[in-house]
C-alpha cells in the first residue's frame, strides 16, 4: 500500500468548514450540497408487470382518449416512450400522429357497433366470399369487415409466425387490430394461441420498451428495471443487488463508454493471460519481429527466419559459438542504447496492453480484497464504536467508516476501469478527429494527473480503513475520523473531475460520439420496487 504524508499533499483540494473546526471533525455527509435529483428507477416483478404496462397504457388512454389496444400500438410505435410521443404531437398533430402508428379512430361506423339500430342483412366476406349475417362479422376501427371464421384463421397464422402487433386482413391496410376482438375470436377455437397472445403482449412490453430492460444478473432474478424518459446512459443496482448499465445491459462500468467497455471485455478475455505469457517467455526476432520461445539451455537461438540471436540481450549474432561465449558477441557489460532503436511495433503493443492490464487488474484485485475482507471488519468496527456507551456521544457514532467504505470501493471501481479507458483512448483504437491532437495532448495529461492523484489519496483512504479503531486512544479515533472525512471529500471531487474529463474534454474529441453514465459517489442508484 502507498504511504502518505500528510504535509505532503499536491492534490489542491481541501475543504472548510467553521462548524467543524470548532468540532476538530469534517462531517462525511451532514454539510454536503445537496445532490442533484436522481432519476426514478422501479423493479418490475413478474407479478407486477401487468400492472405496469396498464399504468403506461392508462397514462396514453386518458391523454388521448383511445381505446387501450390503439394506445398499446401508438406505445409500441415509439418503443413506449412518452417523450416521443409528446414530441410527435406537437410536431405532426393527434391525426397524422395516430396514422402513422397504425390507428384510425372510427366513431360513426355501424358495423363496428354491432349494426343494433340497423335490419338485419347479410354481409359478403372478401376472403371466402360467403355470406354471413352481422352475428358472424368482425369490423375493425378501418372499417374493414371480414367474417370471425377468417379473421380467427388470420389471427392464429399471424401469431404462429411470431408477430405482436396484427394488421388488417385489406390488402394494403395498416390498422392494428383490436386486441379484444383478436383476443374473442382465438378463445373459442384456439384457447392455447389466445394465451399466448396475451403473452405476447405482456412481453412486448419489455422486449419493444427503451425504457424497460431485463436484469441481467446470472441466474436471472426475475426483475425487469424500467427508468425514466432520456437516462438512457445510466446505471442502475437491481432489487437482487446487480448494478449494471442501462444502455447495454453489461455490469455497471463507467468512467469507460459502452463500446469501449466492450472492446475490452472481449480482449482482456481471450488475450490476458497469453499477452502476458508472451512478454515473459518469449523475445522478439531481430530480424522479422516475431516470438520466439526457447526450448533448450543454449542461449543461442535461432529464428525460423534463419536469424540467429543471444537469447541473454536479444541481439543479432553469429552461427559459431565455442564452449564460453558466442563468436563476435559479447553482451556481458551494460552499454546506453544510443541509437534510439525502439522495440518491434507489436511487442510495444502487447507491454502496453500488459501495463494497463495489470493496473486495471490490481485495481480490481484491492476492490475485492476491501469488499470481501475489509467490509465485514468495518462492519465490526462501527458496531463496537456504536456500543461503547463510556465514550461521548460523537465517539459512539460508527457511521463514518461505513461510508466511507462505500466511497473507497466506488472509487476504487473507478480507477479500475478508467485505466480500460485509457488503453483505449491513448493508443489510436478509438478514431479521434485530427485537427483535435493538441487538445487531446493536453487533455490526456488532465486526466492522468487526476487519475494519479485519486489512486494516490484513495490507497491513503484504504489505509485509514484498515486501522483498528475502537482500539485507539479517543485522541487518534478523533484523527482517524478527521482523515476519512477530508479523504472521502477528496476522492469524491477527484472522481468527479476525472468524469467531467471524460465527457467534457476527452469523448468530444472523438469522430464517433460516445457518453458515460454520470458518477455518483454512492454506486448505481438502487431501483424501488414497482407496488401495483
Amino acid at each position: 500500500m502507498a504511504s502518505y504524508d500528510d504535509d505532503d499533499d499536491e492534490c489542491g483540494y481541501f475543504y472548510d468548514d467553521g462548524d467543524a473546526e470548532e468540532d476538530g471533525v469534517v462531517p462525511l455527509e451532514d454539510d454536503a450540497p445537496p445532490p442533484e435529483r436522481r432519476a426514478d428507477y422501479w423493479a418490475i416483478t413478474q407479478e407486477s408487470l401487468s400492472a405496469a404496462q396498464k399504468q403506461d397504457l392508462s397514462t396514453v388512454m386518458n391523454l388521448l382518449n383511445i381505446k387501450q389496444h390503439q394506445a398499446r400500438a401508438l406505445l409500441t410505435h415509439h418503443r413506449w416512450r412518452m417523450d416521443c410521443i409528446c414530441d410527435c404531437f406537437d410536431r405532426k398533430g393527434e391525426d397524422r400522429m395516430l396514422r402513422d402508428a397504425g390507428i384510425v379512430l372510427q366513431e360513426n361506423n355501424s358495423l363496428a357497433a354491432g349494426g343494433s339500430t340497423a335490419p338485419m342483412r347479410s354481409v359478403t366476406c372478401n376472403v371466402c366470399f360467403e355470406d354471413f349475417s352481422l352475428s358472424f362479422i368482425s369490423t375493425m376501427d378501418c372499417g374493414h369487415c371480414f367474417c370471425n371464421d377468417c379473421w380467427t384463421e388470420h389471427f392464429y397464422a399471424s401469431i404462429n409466425s411470431g408477430k405482436k402487433q396484427i394488421r388488417c386482413m385489406e390488402v394494403k391496410c395498416s390498422v392494428i387490430c383490436d386486441e379484444g376482438i383478436v383476443r374473442c375470436l382465438l378463445g373459442w377455437k384456439y384457447p392455447d394461441t389466445a394465451k399466448r397472445f396475451d403473452h405476447f403482449l405482456l412481453q412486448s412490453y419489455l422486449e419493444d420498451n427503451d425504457s424497460v430492460k431485463w436484469c441481467p444478473s446470472t441466474p436471472h432474478c426475475g426483475c425487469a428495471i424500467r427508468v425514466g424518459a432520456g437516462e438512457r446512459y445510466c446505471e442502475v443496482e437491481c432489487l437482487c443487488g446487480f448494478g449494471f448499465c442501462f444502455n447495454c445491459a453489461a455490469q455497471a462500468h463507467s468512467p469507460c463508454p459502452c463500446t469501449i467497455w466492450e472492446k475490452w471485455s472481449v480482449k482482456s478475455r481471450g488475450e490476458s493471460e497469453n499477452i502476458k505469457w508472451i512478454l515473459n517467455n518469449t523475445k522478439s526476432c531481430p530480424k522479422c519481429f516475431k516470438p520466439i520461445e526457447k526450448n533448450g539451455g543454449c542461449n543461442l537461438v535461432r529464428c525460423k527466419c534463419g536469424q540467429c540471436m543471444c537469447w541473454l540481450c536479444g541481439g543479432a549474432a553469429g552461427l559459431e559459438h565455442t564452449r564460453r561465449s558466442i563468436a563476435g558477441h559479447s553482451c556481458n557489460r551494460y552499454k546506453e542504447d544510443a541509437s534510439g532503436k525502439a522495440l518491434d511495433a507489436s511487442r510495444q503493443q502487447m507491454q502496453r496492453y500488459k501495463h494497463y492490464c495489470d493496473r486495471f487488474k490490481i485495481h480490481g484485485d484491492s476492490y475485492n480484497v476491501e469488499k470481501e475482507n475489509l467490509g465485514p471488519a468495518v462492519q465490526e468496527r462501527a458496531r463496537q464504536l456504536d456500543s461503547n456507551l463510556a465514550r461521548p456521544f460523537t465517539m459512539r457514532d460508527g457511521d463514518w467508516l461505513t461510508r466511507a467504505h462505500r466511497r473507497l470501493l466506488v472509487s476504487r471501481q473507478v480507477l479500475s476501469r478508467s485505466y480500460a479507458f485509457a488503453y483505449y483512448m491513448f493508443g489510436g483504437e478509438v478514431r479521434t478527429r485530427p485537427q483535435e491532437r493538441a487538445r487531446l495532448a493536453v487533455a490526456r495529461n488532465l486526466f492522468e494527473d487526476q487519475q494519479e492523484q485519486l489512486e494516490r489519496h484513495v490507497e491513503h483512504l484504504s489505509k485509514v480503513l484498515a486501522a483498528d479503531v475502537p482500539a485507539l486512544p479517543e485522541a487518534e479515533i478523533m484523527r482517524a475520523k478527521q482523515d476519512a472525512a477530508t479523504l472521502v471529500k477528496t476522492v469524491e471531487t477527484l472522481c468527479g473531475e476525472l468524469y467531467k474529463c471524460i465527457q467534457d474534454e476527452l469523448l468530444t474529441l472523438l469522430v464517433d460520439p460516445m457518453s458515460i453514465a454520470a458518477y455518483w459517489p454512492d454506486g448505481p442508484d438502487r431501483a424501488k420496487e414497482f407496488v401495483a
